[in-house]
This record gives structure tokens, sequence and C-alpha cells, in this order.
């Protein structure tokens, strides 16, 4: 019986020159077929890269991070700036608005930054229910040159003796205060006058809706008169003028307005838009008008807060107490702060075991507007730091080490280690360095100190602050200061 063989052979095509098989007729290299209902990858067209064509802004986004978003060169970016008649480095910071024009230049969209890392918790932006909202207490801030009687009319406000608590009659420390009039509450800050505060003042201004700009009807506009004001303007604050001293033989407020008229504070009754009161907090004169209309003020800007949610606000000062440890006066700028409440303050973190307010009485919740002073803090916060209340006990403390490390990072990342040696050679040549530790009875003070320090220039020396601190000298500190020099 013959069987036939099976056809090995594979069926050639001619014209291309490959065979359907293993091998072709030229090439001698495998060819393999595709699987049926696929294309061989080669011939796969290959899809364009998805380029986002979006800016995304932040506050404080500087013309470098823009470059980068918009994968141009800095030089190249500058120059567009320098077209549209903007003069900036790398390191400048752009407004919302120039920022959009750079984007669109290129083709891209701008777009805020979404925030999802919460241990940049105080720049997020929180929308409220306008259902929720309810009216709150104006935040007003005392300011004005030293001895011009600020902290006089405050304790005029305030029927008690504040000037008498302070050392030489000049105010040390940042307070807030809350007064009842009509049965509306009005918040005060009273913020030092002396121009060694100048930082702390700025820390009043930023959180403060009316700004009180007490001017002495006999000396008039004087330098921080001029620093307050360029603060109340920062702050985007409205301006009220209290001129004091009005009891005094031959003052002439004229002269007052028109001072202030030539630094762009035009008084009411001359066409401008700034209110002009004209007080003498010593006898107690006046002040009953002031404060009708700082609450005119306070109504005409609508001021509204949601006492539902958790509450954020500021730390106004800190300090370290001998009986309760770390404690802090803060300002709730929205929602309603409870004792029990956990939350993270700068880099640090508590839980409110005590909240007193200005007139030292124990009280269990603190609404928007309310200045209170709270304990239970695990370290002593900066003066001006952002507080905010979280749910969670254990995420508070895991936000709090986070901004902690950070923090750390970017002071180390800034200061280079000097060996021994080095520090010598430096000793023996012309340049002297004297390196400091501050301990202070509060962060304002410390602030104080360290921004004279930082004003002396002396030829062939500087000034290096290794650390600061809120409370007495410790072993730490001494330990510190022998391996710092």
């Amino acid at each position: 019986m013959v069987t036939k063989r099976p056809n090995t052979k594979k069926k050639s095509d001619f014209k291309s020159g490959k065979t359907t098989g293993n091998r072709s007729q030229t090439g001698g290299k495998p060819q393999f077929r595709a699987p049926q209902g696929k294309r061989p990858d080669k011939i796969q067209p290959k899809t364009a890269e998805v380029i986002d064509k979006t800016v995304y802004y932040k506050n404080g986004i500087t013309v470098l991070e823009v470059a980068e978003q918009l994968r141009k060169p800095v030089s190249e970016v500058i120059k567009k700036l320098m077209f549209m008649r903007i003069m900036a480095s790398q390191t400048q910071s752009l407004d919302r608005e120039t920022a959009e024009l750079l984007a669109l230049e290129y083709g891209f969209e701008l777009k805020d930054e979404v925030l999802t890392d919460m241990t940049r918790y105080d720049e997020l932006s929180i929308e409220d229910d306008p259902k929720d909202l309810v009216e709150r207490p104006p935040i007003v801030t005392i300011m004005g040159h030293v001895d011009h009687g600020k902290t006089t009319l405050l304790d005029t406000i305030r029927h008690s003796r504040v000037v008498q608590t302070e050392a030489g009659g000049i105010t040390q420390h940042i307070g807030a205060y809350q007064v009842v009039r009509n049965d509306k509450a009005i918040t005060f800050i009273d913020t030092p006058g002396h121009a060694a505060f100048t930082e702390m003042r700025a820390r009043g201004a930023k959180v403060t809706d009316i700004v009180v700009l007490v001017v002495a009807a006999d000396d008039g506009v004087m330098p921080q008169t001029k620093e307050a004001i360029d603060h109340a303007r920062a702050s985007k604050c409205s301006i009220i003028v209290a001129v004091n001293k009005m009891d005094k033989p031959g003052v002439n407020p004229e002269r007052v307005k028109q001072e202030l008229a030539d630094l762009d504070l035009l008084p009411d009754d001359w066409g401008g838009e700034t209110p002009f009161c004209y007080i003498s907090a010593l006898k107690n004169t006046g002040v009953d008008e002031l404060l009708d209309t700082i609450q005119l003020v306070a109504e005409m800007l609508e001021l509204k807060a949601n006492p539902k949610r958790n509450a954020i606000g500021t730390v106004i000062e800190a300090k370290l107490d001998k009986g309760r440890g770390p404690v802090a006066t803060i300002l709730v700028a929205n929602g309603t702060l409870k004792i029990g409440d956990t939350f993270v303050v700068g880099n640090t973190y508590g839980k409110i075991r005590a909240m007193n307010d200005d007139l030292g009485k124990s009280i269990h919740k603190a609404k928007p507007g309310a200045a209170v002073e709270i304990n239970g803090l695990d370290d002593v916060p900066m003066a001006g730091d952002p507080f905010m209340v979280f749910d969670d006990e254990k995420m508070t403390k895991d936000i709090a080490q986070k901004r902690s490390d950070r923090q750390f990072k970017d002071d180390h990342s800034r200061r280079r280690p000097v060996s021994l040696e080095e520090f010598f050679k430096k000793a023996e040549g012309a340049d002297k360095e004297l390196r400091l530790i501050i301990k202070a009875d509060t962060q304002g003070s410390i602030e104080a100190f360290k921004g004279s320090i930082e004003k002396l220039a002396v030829e062939g020396a500087t000034v290096e602050i290794i650390r600061t601190g809120v409370g007495a000298i410790t072993d730490t500190d001494v330990s510190l200061a022998e391996a710092s020099n």
C-alpha cells in the first residue's frame, strides 16, 4: 500500500520575494506571521504624547516656577516679561494677572493650584455654604507712633488700667480684648508702637479688618505713623483715624489732617473716604463716637463667618508659663473652637485643655472673631502661626511632625556647618563672627531683639543667631552654645 507524503514545500509569493513559511527567499531571516486580527507592533501608528497645557498658580509663584511649568528657559520667560514692560528676576513672585498673561503668551491655560497636601493647611481655601454664614465681630487693630495714646485709648474702652502694668508705659506684647457695644462685640488688638516692634505690628495688621490709626494732635505724623499706614494698606484694611490728645491746649487738628492728606489719607469732610474722629483717650471724650464709627465701617464691610465648621485662626502671642506650660493667645477667624479640640499650629500641635477670655474667665467655646488664651500645646508656637482644628488626633500629630521636618530641612539647607579649624581661621583674620542664642519671655520679644541685632552694622563683624526660644535658659542651651562656639 502506497501512502502519499504530505507536501512540506510552501508556496512562494514571487512578486514580493517572500514566502509564507519560516524564511524568505532573499534575506534568509525568519518572518513571523502576526496573530489574526492584530497588526505587528512595528507598523502600529504611535500615539502622540498628550502635553498638559496648564500652568497651576499658587500664591508667591516665582518666575522660575512658571518657566518650569511652561517648559521654557527662564531667560526666555524673563525676556517675554520685558516685552510686557515687567522687569523681574527668576526668584521674583508674580501676581495672578501677570502669570495668566504669561501663560496665554505661550498658549497655556492658567488654573489655581488644587491643594491636597494637608501639611499646607494654612494655604487651603475652604468655601462655606452661604446658608451657614452669620455676622461676626470686626477685628480692630489700634496702631500709631509710640506714646500717642494707643494703650490709653484701649484702656478707656475697656475701663481697666492696662497702661499701669506696662514696663515704662510702653506696650511690650500684643494683647487682644473684646468689648460689647449696642449688643454687638468688637475685638481689639493692641499692637506695640515702638520702632523695635515693627514685625509684631505687621503681624497684627495681617489678621485685622479695621485699623484705628492713633495720631497725637500735638505731635502729628511721625515715622511709626507712616509705617502703620503701610502695614494697613498692605493688608487691605479699612482705616479710621483717631486724632488723640484733643484736651491739650493749643493743638491744631487741621495740621494733622493736612499731613495725612499728603499721605493719601483724605478726610471724609474734605471729600475723601477716611473717617476722622477727634478724641481724648485720657478724658474719655469722643470715644463713643469712635466706637460708633467702627461699627458703621464694620456694617459696610459685611463681615461673615461659619460657626458650624472646624476652627481656623492665628496665634497673636505665645509664651511658656511656669505653672501651665506653653500658653498661646489666639484669634479665631472662622469656625467654633471648643475644649477638647485637637489642632495643628505652625510646626506643633495640641489638644485644648483650658480656654480663657481676655478677662481671665474660663470658657468652653470661642466663636468667630473671639480672642482667647489656650493651653494644652505640645510646644510654644511662633506668634503669627496659623492654626487649624482636625477631627483625627493621629492625623494632627502626623501633620505637625511633617511640617516640623520640612522646617528643619529648610533651616539646615540654608546653614552650612563650620568646623573649629575654620572658625579659628576666621577669628584670626579680619572677619569676626558673633554667634548668639536668644531666650526671652515671649516670641514677640525675640523677634524685636532679632530685628534690632540684624540692624547693627559693624565693619568686619557678622552676627549669627543659632537658636531662639521662649522660656528660661536650660542645660540644652548651654550645651548648644558650647558646641556652636
